[in-house]
């Protein structure tokens, strides 16, 4: 299991928020791209980058930091965040973006996410589906920033596009995102029963070295996280496992 570090960009600034509550914001005085070094010098492959503003307002708000951190050619970059236009997938993955993460267009236009899948590939996308209401049998897909319900459940969002190939995707317990709560390990291990050959991220929760090593028992491929990482939650020892270049 790969472990993730989660970038979230509001105001320009690296911030985390509790539960998804845009009023509730932690924002941390480390610069974006310190944090990319930070973390490869650790160890990372991969970097996620969340842009809070584009999720909520609807269009990329960090183009421009993005792409300077993809310019820096030190870790993997996959990036989400108000992408709900092919232009804008095409654009980031010609300047050095690994994997686009898509979430509302998947669920508000899935016709157009399926062709996208065709165009680009599975490897190159990845769905966020992040739900609320998690420890009940069927969690409900939130969109918009998590600010928004729909009627779709993960399940069924998940076997939608698995027609097109589907093989990542980024879940979020949403409850748990920014809370230190712990994973939740009963979503994620219903996922992997359900649908095997998905690389499922798990995101939410993460607080030590003992979550991440529950998620992997489960068999997620990687577990994502914030604040555990910004707030140094972790030693080098309990992160090498999870690091492929430590």
């Amino acid at each position: 299991m790969l472990l993730i570090p989660s970038i979230d960009l509001r105001g320009g600034l690296c911030v985390r928020l509790h539960q998804g509550d845009f009023a509730a914001e932690t924002r941390y005085p480390t610069s974006p791209m310190e944090l990319l070094e930070r973390y490869a010098a650790c160890g990372a492959r991969w970097l996620h980058v969340v842009d809070l503003d584009g999720a909520r307002g609807g269009a990329l708000a960090h183009r421009d930091t993005v792409l300077a951190l993809a310019a820096r050619k030190l870790l993997r970059l996959q990036v989400g965040g108000g992408v709900r236009d092919e232009t804008v997938v095409e654009d980031l993955l010609q300047n050095g973006v690994a994997r686009v993460v898509v979430g509302s267009a998947a669920i508000e236009q899935a016709a157009d996410v399926r062709r996208w899948f065709h165009r680009f590939g599975p490897e190159r996308l990845c769905l966020a589906l992040d739900v609320r209401g998690a420890d009940t049998a069927t969690p409900r897909v939130q969109t918009r920033g998590w600010l928004a319900g729909s009627d779709v459940s993960l399940w069924d969002a998940v076997a939608d596009f698995a027609t097109v190939g589907l093989t990542h995707v980024l879940c979020t317990d949403i409850a748990r995102d920014g809370a230190l709560a712990g994973p939740n390990l009963a979503l994620y291990e219903e996922a992997r029963r359900r649908f095997p050959d998905i690389a499922w991220q798990a995101s939410g929760g993460v607080r030590g070295a003992a979550d991440l090593a529950a998620l992997a028992a489960l068999g997620v491929s990687a577990a994502v996280s914030g604040r555990a990482l910004l707030e140094n939650r972790l030693s080098g020892a309990e992160l090498q496992p999870y690091f492929p270049a430590a």
